[in-house]
């Protein structure tokens, strides 16, 4: 059998690996337009930083070297012009000859990735020598190379999704003057928007300026030779040395016309559980393919390194006898930004509700590790099906222990964990590493809580019913120091240890709310309350400190 591969990145590489591992028989051949194979995307920025000290550490593995260790035709510089599903052909050129050739396959992968979007804006300038893209390794070379040589002072980056952040850490720490353009109301479009702004404030606090609900409509030279950008219909100017383009990708599937290959709701091949398109003989792996989400089951498409690894494997070994199967994704993700880290699976906030789920949101405020020992605070906003409890997603943010909570949140959702579940993990603990009721714990135990005894109430919803005048009594139970330098509107300070006996001048009819900083006094209120008799009462999730930043959001 002839397994021929088109593209020799991630997904590419992976594929021809892994029928390699599993049999010595099959002919494999990789065809790729670039010069470098299974390089890392995700590790540009931080060369154009300084972080990584050189382009080699990007391209661990050259085409030779692959060839030799799986025995694996690979020819880069050699483009593919067109297939021929019914002949089981394809045309290429080969870009060092101008030569057209054709070759035959048994099984054809299509692993070509994803390609970089271009504002309209922008379509005009492709040769232009100071607007950069940030998709391959030419790319880092290039724009390594004109920041050594221009010394600029200033950058627009347009797009703030990883590459985009990733950018503009990198560039402000080089002492460039950063500035992002965003055409949404919010960075980070895969977070909820209350999370985006808590990135969004350390941004800005490094430097970072930040335009949010913009797109830029026009772009030329100045007279100094910089870039003048015109935004909305001339409402404002951006002048700078130079342009990163970071608005997204879209799949590569530009080849694919004329195949009668089915693309999905995402415009990225549509496959099955084997990586196989609606072609017989013809498969599709990586940031070219189609995903779907383990929780609703409908097509997520999330381009990133590790998916388009996993999808290579498994299409390598199905190729070749195996049972791999794609079992669908969460779509996680996570990211550093200065000194924060972001990360997220699942669904948001806004993502649950559209599909049509009751959810119950927790914002916990904790510290990663014991304070004694340098704890550093998370914020964990996570979401949890009322009806049946089960964990549908989780953003967090924090400085430290970021990585390790997502993955066991991201985990557990995998495998269709309560909140009752997160509970009773049986997590690590010593002081340097966790709390003793660790943050995950500690979400699983409020989130079940929530569901069944101890209603939360999000900033958001706190506000609504006050906008619409539902009547409320609202309990700022901290000390009347932190109650005079911030409280909730129309809030009444009663201190937790007062509470009991203040309570009989309280109206146990009427809708409460307690509330203390971040969460865990105003819960304690919330259950005293409770035992006495009040009917409804509520405890505002992430307290005070959310509340407020919350408020902020909204003045932005």
């Amino acid at each position: 059998m002839k397994i021929i591969i088109i593209g020799s990145v991630a997904a590419g590489t992976s594929v021809a690996a892994k029928a390699r591992r599993n049999t010595e028989e099959d002919e494999i051949v990789v065809y790729d337009q670039d010069t470098d194979i299974s390089y890392s995307v995700c590790g540009i920025p931080y060369y154009i930083g300084g972080e990584v000290p050189t382009l080699d550490t990007l391209t661990p593995r050259n085409a030779a070297w692959f060839q030799k260790r799986y025995n694996v035709a690979i020819h880069t510089e050699h483009r593919v012009m067109k297939i021929h599903p019914d002949q089981q052909k394809i045309d290429i050129l080969n870009l060092k000859t101008g030569e057209t050739v054709e070759d035959f396959y048994d099984e054809l992968v299509l692993a070509m990735g994803a390609k970089p979007v271009t504002p309209v804006a922008f379509e005009s300038f492709t040769d232009a020598k100071d607007i950069f893209h940030v998709r391959n390794i030419q790319d880092a070379s290039t724009i390594h190379h004109y920041i050594k040589e221009t010394q600029p002072k200033t950058a627009l980056i347009v797009g703030a999704g990883f590459i985009g952040l990733e950018m503009a850490e990198q560039l402000q720490q080089s002492g460039i003057d950063v500035t992002i353009i965003q055409r949404g109301n919010q960075i980070m479009k895969h977070l909820d928007r209350d999370m985006a702004f808590r990135v969004q404030q350390v941004l800005e606090k490094q430097g970072v300026k930040i335009t949010l609900n913009t797109t830029i409509e026009k772009i030329k030279r100045t007279d100094k030779e910089k870039r003048l950008a015109t935004i909305d219909n001339h409402a404002c100017e951006r002048e700078s040395d130079m342009i990163i383009l970071a608005a997204g990708v879209i799949p590569n599937t530009s080849l694919l016309h004329g195949t009668n290959i089915t693309l999905g709701s995402s415009r990225a091949v549509s496959i099955d559980e084997k990586m196989r398109t609606n072609i017989p003989h013809i498969s599709a792996v990586g940031d070219i393919a189609e995903s779907y989400s383990l929780i609703t089951g409908k097509p997520l498409y999330r381009p990133l390194g590790s998916t388009a690894n996993k999808m290579g494997r498994i299409a390598g070994d199905t190729l070749t006898g195996g049972l791999l199967q794609h079992r669908g994704i969460l779509g996680t993700g996570i990211v550093r930004v200065f000194d924060m880290v972001v990360a997220y699976t699942g669904l948001t906030e806004q993502e649950a509700r559209d599909e049509g789920f009751e959810i119950e949101v927790l914002y916990n405020i904790k510290p990663d590790k014991a304070d004694y020992l340098g704890g550093k605070e998370l914020t964990i906003k996570a979401i949890a099906d009322r009806k049946t409890g089960r964990v549908l997603g989780a953003q967090i943010t924090g400085t430290q222990g970021v990585d390790k909570r997502i993955d066991v949140l991201a985990t557990a959702i995998t495998f269709k964990a309560t909140a009752a579940d997160l509970f009773h993990l049986d997590l690590a603990y010593a002081p340097p590493f966790a709390t003793t009721k660790d943050p995950v714990l500690y979400t699983g135990m409020a989130l079940d809580n929530a569901i069944h005894d101890n209603p939360l109430i999000t900033p958001e919803m706190l506000i609504r019913k006050q906008n619409e005048g539902e009547k409320m009594q609202i309990i700022d139970t901290r000390s009347k120091k932190q109650f005079e330098a911030s409280s909730v509107k129309n809030a009444i300070h009663i201190p937790l240890s007062e509470l009991r006996e203040q309570a009989t001048l309280l109206d146990p009819t009427v809708i409460t709310v307690t509330y203390c900083n971040k969460g865990v006094t105003g819960n304690a209120a919330q259950n005293i309350l409770k035992n006495k008799g009040f009917q409804t009462v509520y405890n505002l999730s992430g307290g005070n400190k959310n509340y407020q930043l919350y408020l902020q959001l909204m003045g932005d």
